[in-house]
């Protein structure tokens, strides 16, 4: 494992935050929870991932040598999970009409 974060604490906090971003987006995109698209839904799955994947990478397989940081690693997954609460809003706050019943004139 190439986590050290007493010898490389950059490096190591940037492993243990891209996996924890890919995950979070695993999550938002595999479940239907809030009523996100279908292509938001894939975009997520698809972005979490490569981050978790490349994580999983620099965290075990990675030996040294040269890495790039993403900072987009850290911005989009805020920015999904902003568009993921306001799906929730405005899946919440749209209610069905009532049906009209027999006797009432519609």
């Amino acid at each position: 494992m190439n986590l050290d974060f007493s010898a490389e604490p950059l490096f190591s906090w940037y492993v243990v935050l891209l996996f924890i971003s890919g995950v979070a987006m695993l999550g938002i995109g595999s479940t239907n929870f809030g009523g996100l698209s279908i292509g938001w839904r894939i975009f997520n799955v698809l972005a979490g991932l490569g981050f978790a994947g490349y994580g999983i990478y620099l965290g075990f397989i990675f030996e040294g040598g040269e890495y790039i940081i993403f900072f987009k690693a850290f911005i989009l997954p805020v920015v999904l999970i902003v568009q993921f609460v306001r799906s929730l809003g405005a899946r919440n706050s749209v209610r069905p009409a009532p049906v009209a019943g027999p006797n009432q004139a519609g």
